[in-house]
């Protein structure tokens, strides 16, 4: 038997990973998360592994989104988060459409800027409950990075639970050694969608609002017309959330029983490859597979097709 240095718990031999906190036994480093399926960690986790040497805690949140929503809280930050801009270092510079995946070359080296490390164990959040921080998990685990979780509830889960805060200030860091591999098959491209999803050979999964997936309610980015992609099927992502939480695994199951009972792989789209990754998320929480997100979504379908 041997007694971790973290927590104090005994385990078997020492160097084993302990059940209690999930840390390597006397490492003081994170080495697996009390998650069943790798997609979240909770506000008490990570409140009780924020001082890990290899833990990086990223702040994903933005100030405006075209979903309308708003927060309290663009002012503070959990302790020692670092800034992940996904409009000014994590999409494409001068792409056509918004919140396109930038180059591997610009991946890493942003990574790099923010002091990620090929070991280091993320967990990202923002200050909406879930909202972007999907985006930059999936992102990472396009980048062949699995040591990446979103915080559930997020920011207003975290201040409601009375763990500390710090007021946001810009921050340097060691430069990371990170080096991700863009896995492109999770990628879908307007080619892939153009030639497959016409066929029903994929199950599109649109996470906008009815209104907008019927086209009886406008796109709010002008001159777009509102509509669907052929054959695809509309969960709005509002429906997989709950006060700023994923709901609850039975709930997704009913929710996901359609998506989950057809056996061809899912593509997630939206306006613009931001909301179809809470829907990603959800659908990996319960255990669904051979997931990818269109990644150019709504808006480069209906610029690109000439449907009226």
């Amino acid at each position: 038997m041997a007694k971790c240095n973290s927590c104090g718990n005994y385990v078997d031999q020492a160097g084993e990973t302990c059940e209690k906190c999930y840390q390597s036994h006397g490492d003081g480093s994170v080495s697996k998360t009390n998650t069943l399926d790798n997609t979240i960690v909770s506000c008490e986790w990570l409140n009780q592994h924020l001082t890990d040497t290899n833990l990086v805690v990223l702040d994903a949140s933005s100030k405006s989104n075209v979903s309308g929503l708003k927060s309290d809280l663009e002012d503070v930050q959990i302790p020692n988060t670092r800034y992940f801009d996904l409009a000014k270092d994590f999409s494409e510079p001068g792409a056509e459409f918004p919140n396109t995946f930038p180059s591997a070359e610009q991946f890493n080296a942003s990574c790099q800027q923010l002091g990620i490390n090929k070991d280091s164990v993320i967990v990202v959040y923002d200050n909406l409950g879930i909202f972007n921080s999907p985006r930059v998990w999936w992102m990472f685990l396009a980048m062949s990075h699995h040591n990446i979780y979103v915080l559930n509830g997020g920011l207003p889960a975290w201040v409601s639970k009375g763990f500390a805060t710090e007021l946001k200030t810009e921050k340097t860091y060691p430069k990371g050694d990170f080096e991700g591999v863009k896995v492109l098959p999770q990628i879908k491209d307007f080619q892939f969608m153009e030639t497959y999803a016409p066929l029903g050979t994929v199950q599109v999964v649109d996470a906008r609002s009815k209104g907008r997936f019927d086209g009886t309610a406008p796109e709010p980015r002008e001159g777009l017309r509102s509509g669907s992609i052929p054959y695809s099927m509309n969960i709005p992502f509002q429906e997989v959330l709950e006060n700023g939480f994923l709901k609850s695994k039975s709930q997704l199951e009913e929710i996901f029983h359609e998506v989950k009972a057809n056996k061809r792989p899912k593509v997630f789209s939206c306006g613009s490859g931001l909301t179809a990754c809470i829907l990603l998320l959800a659908a990996k929480h319960i255990g669904i597979d051979d997931l990818s997100i269109y990644d150019g979504s709504w808006t480069e379908w209906a610029t690109k097709t000439n449907e009226s």
